[in-house]
């Protein structure tokens, strides 16, 4: 409740005689200040009003209550043994296998002894119980804190933590993680938004006599203001689903509407309790997070940057006929002696075509009419007209948001990559670089690189026909919307005719024949357009990848998915995604795919 300050003698006087009560820091008394028409001293005062601010809540985009602020107990170990687990097991009502558990997780670093300061968190019911006999245990310590408290274990890429309420586990970062540290670190919207969610003190600054009688005020008072609540553009039952489709696996998943930029799951994988991060009682679990080879710490959509593979046959495209180096109907043969193709299929004799088998040769060449184009002043390829034609190729791919942050709210992004004549020139050692040397750039591998969020992104621009609005997390503000940068269109430099003329070949991709055609939606008339990616790696299995949105003709939801060694972008990442598109767009997933969708949750707890 906001407070409203009157300079009325007797009120304040009272408010202040509260106060005074619980003088703090913050209450200063400075020299006596003399009056220049009476020459009496008064006495400057400076009071805290309301001096324990209300943080904020965060709720998700249905005002469900993700993130509050309340008190709980914790139960402190003695520090030195014996301690009888069997008999703590017995008083707080846990077997034996519970109290193993439950002291392991809270244990600071693997090997620590058991009774070594450990704190547990307590329900009501133990809360009774430890109460109930705390005369025969003279060693346990009951204490009490307020803190924040999540009311669900998913979304803890996005809501993060508290800096304050989590100095434990920077401690413990720096102590595993060092050098890496800076990259786990991921304070959400707690952090982003802090000074929005805490809110701010009041203060009164009145002169006062000698009889502590007010005579008017030597600063401007200040308004006490209550930290204001978040409400997220998350879902959050669809982003608990979509994080038991990922499980244990690294990767993620991003999904928004096309429409607004609000975004509607953010999973990183593996994925963790919301929790963990400040719990007083999971030093232990954060140990196995940090020391853990998946790096599930690491805020994947926002902070990895990946080549995409052939989803990005997508922008190439609509640059391509930006640039007129093809037209919807140009045809070219599958030869195999440019690159390889893994898919057999019929020649491609049209972009949709192309798109739908995803021919690698074809859009070798695309990309080849691109860059090997010749300007009307030249009668053949020149390494000028190289240079010139890859840095115009690269001002249309970057007003798609790529190889710049795209300013979600979140402490850090990342910017991806895309090379530069000059990158070239460098890493080529010469400026007589050729296409052949540069090819990769073709079917989106090589040195291009995009984040998760800007690979969303991405299939939001193609599903609006070429404009977009910077993907956020944040829908409103107490009582009023998101920040202003999130509702300012911004559009690419391409005509949105060629991005209608992609739309033909997404939406092959998941018929018959089509690359992804398993993942159809059609039996539940929903028409999906997507694209799939096969990332190779030379250093395992290759990545899985996917982008696509839905309803074809009225996009409501785009989603991009990426699975680290998860092998075909059609097996792995098409069937996630457009299992949450069912989920978003129709509330359940048809008896039809009931059996898959285990098969993929079963695989997500394994972490493959």
């Amino acid at each position: 409740m906001r407070t409203a300050f009157t300079k009325l003698g007797n009120i304040l006087l009272a408010v202040l005689a509260v106060l005074t009560a619980c003088s703090s820091p913050d209450q200063q008394t400075s020299v006596p200040t003399q009056d220049p028409e009476t020459g009496e001293e008064y006495t400057r005062r400076r009071v805290v009003v309301a001096d324990s601010l209300i943080r904020g809540r965060i709720l998700d985009r249905n005002d469900s209550v993700l993130v509050d602020t309340r008190a709980y107990f914790v139960l402190k170990l003695p520090r030195r043994p014996p301690l009888d687990t069997l008999a703590l097991g017995q008083l707080l009502g846990w077997d034996s296998t519970t109290v193993r558990r439950r002291i392991a997780e809270a244990l600071p670093y693997p090997g620590a002894r058991p009774a070594s300061g450990v704190q547990l968190r307590l329900t009501a019911k133990e809360l009774q119980r430890v109460r109930r006999d705390s005369a025969a245990w003279p060693t346990l310590t009951l204490g009490r804190r307020q803190q924040r408290a999540y009311t669900s274990t998913a979304g803890a890429a996005v809501l993060g933590y508290r800096s304050t309420e989590a100095q434990a586990f920077f401690n413990q970062a720096k102590r595993y993680r060092r050098g890496r540290f800076y990259r786990l670190r991921n304070g959400g919207v707690e952090t982003y938004y802090n000074g929005l969610l805490t809110g701010r003190h009041g203060y009164l600054h009145p002169l006062l006599d000698a009889k502590g009688r007010q005579h008017g005020t030597w600063a401007q008072d200040t308004t006490f203001q209550q930290g204001q609540d978040l409400h997220l553009t998350l879902d959050v039952k669809l982003q608990a689903y979509a994080e038991k489709l990922m499980g244990n696996r690294k990767g993620y998943l991003v999904a928004l509407d096309p429409r607004t930029g609000e975004i509607l799951a953010y999973v990183s994988g593996p994925v963790y309790d919301a929790a963990t991060i400040t719990a007083p009682d999971r030093a232990g679990v954060r140990a196995e997070l940090l020391e853990h080879e998946n790096m599930p710490l690491l805020n994947r959509p926002a902070m990895l940057a990946n080549p995409p593979g052939s989803v990005f046959k997508l922008v190439n495209a609509a640059v391509a006929l930006q640039l007129g180096a093809i037209t919807p109907t140009t045809a070219f043969r599958c030869d195999q002696s440019l690159i390889s193709c893994v898919h057999h299929h019929p020649t491609a004799k049209s972009l949709t075509t192309g798109l739908k088998y995803s021919c690698n040769p074809y859009f070798y060449q695309v990309m080849q009419n691109l860059i090997s184009r010749v300007p009307d002043s030249l009668v053949q390829d020149t390494v000028g007209a190289r240079h010139a034609n890859l840095a115009e190729w690269r001002r249309y791919v970057r007003s798609f948001g790529l190889d710049s942050v795209l300013g979600v709210d979140l402490p850090r992004e990342a910017p991806g990559f895309l090379p530069t004549p000059a990158y070239y020139d460098k890493a080529r050692r010469t400026r007589n670089w050729t296409y052949r040397s540069i090819y990769s750039l073709s079917v989106g591998q090589g040195e291009i690189n995009l984040t998760g969020l800007q690979m969303a992104n991405m299939a939001a621009i193609i599903a609006n026909r070429g404009w977009y609005y910077a993907p956020h997390l944040v829908r409103g503000i107490g009582q009023g919307g998101p920040l202003h940068r999130f509702t300012e269109k911004r559009r690419t430099l391409i005509d949105s005719a060629h991005f209608a003329a992609l739309i033909p070949g997404m939406v092959a991709v998941m018929q018959r024949g089509g690359t992804a055609d398993a993942s159809s939606l059609a039996d539940v008339g929903i028409t999906v357009a997507g694209k799939t990616g096969t990332v190779q790696n030379d250093e395992g299995d290759d990545h899985a990848a996917f982008v696509g949105f839905a309803p074809a003709d009225n996009p409501k939801i785009a989603v991009a998915v990426y699975l680290e060694n998860g092998g075909f972008g059609a097996t792995a990442a098409a069937p996630c995604a457009v299992m949450v598109m069912e989920k978003h767009l129709r509330g359940y997933i048809a008896p039809k795919r009931k059996r898959w969708e285990k098969r993929i949750q079963n695989r997500a707890k394994s972490g493959y």
